[in-house]
């Protein structure tokens, strides 16, 4: 039986691997080329075969050989490739501006990158943010983003991994829903009157995030709300509470500010607050930090988080 014909646009990433990989005959001289892992250029031909349906390359055990179908494919890359790197050079000379692509997760970005970023477009005007938010781990050696934040344990992240704060969890509402019915907020058994917003998510993290282990370390196991509102973005569930729909288990590094802004209380005050093991990081891209602008966006990031740690203590 015939395999359906693959019609999904290739992708460029995997594409250059194997013009570097054909034209030097080594995935180590690739690799080295494009400033990855020999492993990384391995996925991306990989998936390139996958996605093609053929072999591209004969790999034996001291060389690599172009397969029939690699070289019928190869004149096309080297076009495809030069052209585009053609046009890009002349965007480049054009409009003389640095890029650097910058991956987080989708509250991180709404909540705390976002809102600071102005200060460092303006103070950079020549340099070009390109922000990728996806609630799943992207791999920095395929070459297509610099930097990563992320949120993470420690033993899941490189050992060069900068940490920018930890995670401090408490129950925070907006103040004019502390002055309307139901009950008042005043200890945790309060809760059971209110709605409490939940974090949806099946990722390992999720459950430091839940109302049930802060009701466990709160002493009350069973306490059931008066309703449960199921969010799977922590920003969702800021704004829940900012529009008064009723309680997050808010993320302070991310909303301190809301809270020293007064659009947010901690009603049962620093009482309330619970650690997790889970952190906020920073991590370079392989052969990144080579590059000035993308060193300038980090350097930038690990100041603004170290004025997050200083406004923790003060909050």
């Amino acid at each position: 039986m015939n395999q359906p014909i693959r019609q999904r646009p290739l992708s460029v990433g995997p594409l250059r691997a194997f013009e570097a990989v054909a034209r030097l005959l080594s995935f180590r001289a690739a690799a080295e080329e494009l400033s990855l892992t020999q492993s990384a250029i391995s996925r991306q031909i990989q998936s390139l075969e996958e996605e093609i349906g053929c072999v591209l390359f004969l790999r034996g055990t001291r060389k690599v050989e172009l397969s029939t179908d690699g070289a019928q494919l190869l004149p096309t890359a080297v076009a495809v490739l030069s052209k585009l790197d053609q046009t890009v050079r002349q965007i480049r000379r054009t409009r003389g501006r640095r890029v650097v692509n910058v991956s987080t997760f989708a509250s991180f970005a709404s909540l705390w990158l976002i809102p600071r970023m102005e200060a460092f477009q303006r103070e950079h005007e020549d340099i070009d943010i390109r922000l990728s938010a996806y609630d799943r781990k992207v791999d920095l050696e395929d070459g297509e983003s610099d930097l990563a934040l992320r949120y993470d344990d420690r033993p899941s992240v490189p050992a060069d991994a900068v940490q920018l704060f930890e995670e401090m969890l408490s129950p925070c509402v907006s103040p004019w829903y502390l002055q309307k019915p139901p009950a008042p907020l005043k200890k945790p058994a309060d809760l059971k009157g209110h709605a409490l917003a939940e974090e949806d998510d099946p990722r390992p993290s999720a459950e430091y995030l839940s109302w049930r282990r802060w009701l466990v370390e709160q002493g009350a196991p069973d306490l059931q709300p008066r309703r449960w509102l199921y969010l799977n973005f922590t920003y969702q569930q800021i704004q829940a509470a900012l529009t008064g729909q009723g309680v997050a288990l808010a993320r302070l590094p991310l909303v301190h500010e809301h809270v020293q802004r007064g659009e947010l209380v901690e009603p049962f005050g620093k009482a309330g607050r619970l650690g997790s093991p889970f952190s906020y990081w920073l991590i370079m891209g392989t052969g990144a930090a080579r590059r000035p602008e993308v060193q300038q966006f980090a350097d930038w990031v690990k100041q603004q988080a170290a004025l997050t740690r200083d406004a923790l203590t003060g909050v």
